[in-house]
């Protein structure tokens, strides 16, 4: 009897192949303290697994290099820098000096308290690096009770294998042969997982968030999967298995009609172009952008930076990290957001306070206005970098004309004291704010004209247009961009940017829904960025149509009063 999961579609793609189910490793050690005489010989053992784990964490950054590419690479490296972290060092040391622990019971400790501080945060991407963290923690206790690695048995996987596991860590998705393993199947995990980044760079389907999988699957049971949908069906029967084998040749005409697109410009029928950029959230993820075919970035979100940490980045750090990113892409622009910290990004070392309605409190760009010298830190540190590559810098949560101004006297300071060390600064950086505030959004005309371009972050926009909690199941339905009251606000912003000589893009999830890219292009907006692997369908899509007809689209949409018939209207033509 065949079985049938729902999960999440976290690496796109079809695939089948027969299950091998991998037990969550076991590291046993002794739980019992440690003498007061034994404290130094602990914390030396601690140094020494730290050492090896870095070591290994290295070696497997070349191997995936080579295999997949630098910026995967980079994954590995940032938990490197991870396990030799002062802070979680200090900590774990700390905990071994203070409490008699053994140096095991310290890093597990350690480990998942950081762990869980960061799925705590409730942002899916940062949170998401708790598992990086859980991985750091593993190999660290593997050297301290030589533990044999998972991670090898990934290498040795025979062709055609759907890997079915509770959750993987980075470092294991890295070790798997691409070569032998079609599909990944998860209990945990999601879109923004590391795990779940290397799975769509390897080219391997991947479906996470499936709960009992584990449980419900056994080694050698034929699974077939869609990595886009997000299910998962075990011993199918012989007519889906038919029906599937026949999507899957259907996909793979898709895959090399879609590569042919790669490096042809997002442009309609009749001449007009589009910019399709990519949404990231760390340096390592600009490899993706360049195997999307996309434009550039159109948001980096530098919060990544701040987290998981016990003091903010140096002002040297940002700045390698920007350099990295603009060098990479270069020339492509790269729209960098200055920090959002606040709201559901909570950051333990800085000064914000408890408050009851945290997404309307103290936040974003009026954080960094009280926190100076945090914002011209990394004012500073992106200016430095503004050589290396084409930089746009972009301000979140402006709501008021006030702000702007504040925030672009903040950039001019950091600007003067480089410019007075006699440090280079480009001379076509771009300043700009994100619309996600209604307010910004009616009062767009007197914000177009003090800065140099709009991005309208609709994730927000919605939720504050509708009042509707975004993360509150009960009023789910109201996160819809299709609202004609999102819509008006939208169409307003794009016209008063065009109005005043500036350009206008959307780095929200309304960019990447194959529905919006048609009444989005109608609408007149500039630039679309999303996630890399949204680039390829909405390349198609905007060279499918032409601007007359986009415009034509959204004059036919204006006119109607209910989201849902909107929608079904939009989906009708993508369809076809």
């Amino acid at each position: 009897m065949s079985l049938k999961f729902q999960g999440i579609g976290a690496a796109p793609g079809l695939c089948k192949g027969k299950a091998v189910v991998l037990k969550s490793q076991k590291i046993e050690w002794s739980s019992s303290s440690i003498g007061a005489a034994d404290v130094d010989k602990e914390i030396a053992r601690f140094n020494k697994a730290v050492e090896t784990a870095v070591s290994q964490l290295e070696e497997l950054a070349n191997q995936v290099a080579a295999k997949v590419g630098e910026a995967e690479a980079e994954i590995m490296r940032a938990q490197a820098l991870m396990a030799s972290d002062p802070g979680f060092t200090e900590d774990v040391a700390s905990r071994i000096a203070q409490s008699l622990m053994s140096a095991e019971n310290a890093v597990q400790q350690a480990s998942e308290e950081q762990a869980k501080m960061l799925e705590g945060l409730g942002d899916e991407y940062l949170a998401a690096r708790a598992a990086d963290m859980r991985d750091v923690g593993r190999r660290i206790l593997a050297a301290l009770t030589g533990t044999a690695d998972r991670a090898v048995v990934l290498g040795r996987l025979q062709p055609d294998t759907v890997i079915v596991a509770d959750d993987l860590a980075p470092s294991e998705t890295a070790a798997i042969d691409i070569h032998n393993v079609s599909g990944i199947v998860l209990d945990k995990g999601g879109r923004t997982s590391h795990t779940a980044i290397l799975a769509r760079s390897m080219g391997i389907p991947a479906v996470m968030g499936l709960g009992t999988a584990t449980e419900d699957i056994s080694d050698g049971d034929l699974v077939i999967m869609d990595g886009n949908k997000g299910w998962v069906v075990v011993k199918p029967e012989d007519d889906l298995l038919k029906e599937f084998d026949e999507a899957i040749e259907r996909e793979e005409r898709r895959k090399q009609e879609l590569s042919v697109l790669k490096d042809l410009p997002a442009i309609t029928t009749d001449g007009h172009l589009i910019e399709l950029a990519c949404n990231i959230g760390s340096g390592q993820e600009a490899g993706l952008v360049l195997d999307a075919g996309a434009d550039g970035v159109g948001l980096f979100r530098t919060e990544f930076l701040f987290i998981d940490r016990n003091s903010p980045p140096s002002e040297e750090e940002q700045f390698e990290i920007y350099k990295q990113v603009l060098s990479q892409l270069a020339p492509k622009p790269v729209v960098i957001r200055t920090l959002d910290a606040g709201g559901d990004k909570f950051i333990p070392y800085l000064n914000i306070p408890d408050e009851e309605n945290p997404f309307l409190g103290f936040r974003a760009i009026r954080l960094c206005l009280e926190e100076k010298e945090l914002f011209r830190s990394q004012l500073r540190a992106l200016l430095r970098a503004s050589t290396f590559g084409t930089l746009r810098i972009m301000f979140p949560m402006v709501a008021d004309i006030h702000e702007l101004r504040a925030a672009k006297r903040e950039y001019e300071i950091a600007k003067a004291e480089l410019e007075s060390q006699g440090v280079q600064v480009a001379d076509n950086v771009q300043v700009g704010i994100m619309i996600e505030v209604p307010s910004a959004a009616i009062q767009a005309d007197v914000l177009a004209a003090e800065c140099d371009f709009f991005s309208i972050g609709t994730n927000d926009l919605v939720q504050y247009t509708m009042a509707s909690d975004r993360g509150n199941p009960k009023v789910a339905h109201l996160s819809d961009p299709f609202y004609p009251a999102v819509l008006r606000l939208i169409a307003r912003t794009i016209s008063e940017a065009h109005r005043h000589g500036i350009w206008v893009g959307m780095c929200g999830e309304m960019a990447g829904m194959e529905p919006a890219v048609p009444l989005l292009v109608g609408m007149g907006i500039d630039e679309l960025s999303m996630a890399p692997a949204s680039v390829p369908r909405a390349k198609e899509i905007v060279r499918s149509i032409s601007y007359e007809e986009a415009k034509a689209i959204w004059e036919k949409v204006r006119m109607m009063t209910d989201k849902d018939e909107i929608r079904a209207y939009l989906e009708g033509l993508v369809s076809r």
